[in-house]
């Protein structure tokens, strides 16, 4: 949470278990939090001390015990002791997936092992992180898939494409957007202005101006009638209905009705929302469990 410029992290009951000290700050993940003093980053534990001393120039979260950091213009990684296992040498880095990491060298993608060996060498123009054994990759202006042995299982064929959730990818080809299954068969042809993935078996569809939700046959389930639709989380979903956001249920229903400036997803059973310029959050009933009182914040994340 930012507090008086600074940033800390709060517990469950909204008291800071690390006071505001930093000048920006990522959630933890594998028990580290990545946070900067000064122009420097580096990484503490969840009692606010220090682990891994500034002395970066950026850094990503650890996933796979490995973080991407930039030292002097590259990247590299390193473990939760601060210790070099790839010396920086890339444009750029993402984070560790399915024990592979894209990385930018030169003005191509490719992807390396925990040891820096190549596994796929850089051809792309852009390259996500694997999910379920493919990865979604940039190729001549157009996105496919490829496997861990970087073999197209699907050619790039897309102008944008969401990635894989729940067996669909929201993709679109020329001005429309439909879903594909892994084998790249529509499953529900392009006919919406914008789209987001599934989750809990519905997705968020913009029909003309207004955003609905379709099941995975593409029948709507929630009609079109939102300015703006976020995901159902825990069974609901933030939607913007004229100037104000609420939740609503998998039948369309309000549960907490709209009230706030900002919200976002159900996390945990809480959701953040914003009401006259300050976050707080509330439970599944639309009660405050934090009283509004932060100016900036991100989710609730374990600590370990």
């Amino acid at each position: 949470m930012r507090k008086n410029g600074e940033w800390g992290f709060v517990d469950k009951s909204g008291k800071f278990a690390v006071n505001p000290q930093f000048h920006d700050a990522k959630d933890f993940h594998e028990g580290l939090a990545a946070v900067r003093k000064g122009k420097e980053w580096g990484f503490i534990d969840k009692n606010g001390k220090w682990v891994i001393n500034p002395q970066f120039e950026k850094a990503k979260d650890f996933t796979a015990g490995l973080a991407a950091i930039q030292d002097q213009g590259s990247w590299g990684f390193i473990d939760k002791n601060g210790n070099y296992t790839i010396t920086p040498q890339f444009r750029n880095a993402e984070s560790f997936s399915e024990g592979k990491a894209a990385v930018l060298k030169g003005k191509e993608w490719g992807y390396i092992d925990k040891t820096g060996n190549w596994l796929i060498n850089p051809q792309f123009e852009i390259a996500k992180p694997f999910t379920n054994r493919i990865a979604m990759v940039r190729k001549g202006g157009e996105w496919g898939f490829v496997d861990k042995a970087g073999k197209y299982v699907i050619n790039p064929q897309f102008s944008a494409a969401l990635g894989f959730s729940e067996g669909l990818c929201a993709v679109r080809k020329g001005k429309d957007w439909g879903f594909i299954d892994t084998d790249g068969n529509y499953v529900i042809t392009p006919q919406f202005y914008d789209a987001r993935s599934f989750t809990a078996g519905l997705a968020a569809i913009r029909k003309g101006k207004e955003w609905g939700y379709i099941d995975k046959t593409g029948k709507f389930i929630v009609n079109p009638q939102f300015l703006n639709a976020k995901d159902f989380n825990s069974g609901l979903a933030a939607v913007l209905k004229g100037k104000e956001w609420g939740y609503i249920d998998k039948t369309g229903n309000w549960i907490v009705n709209p009230q706030y400036e900002k919200a976002r997803d159900y996390n945990y059973g809480r959701a953040m929302v914003r009401k006259a310029g300050e976050w707080g959050w509330i439970d599944k009933t639309g009660t405050y469990i934090i009283n509004p009182q932060y100016p900036n914040a991100f989710e609730f994340v374990k600590s370990r």
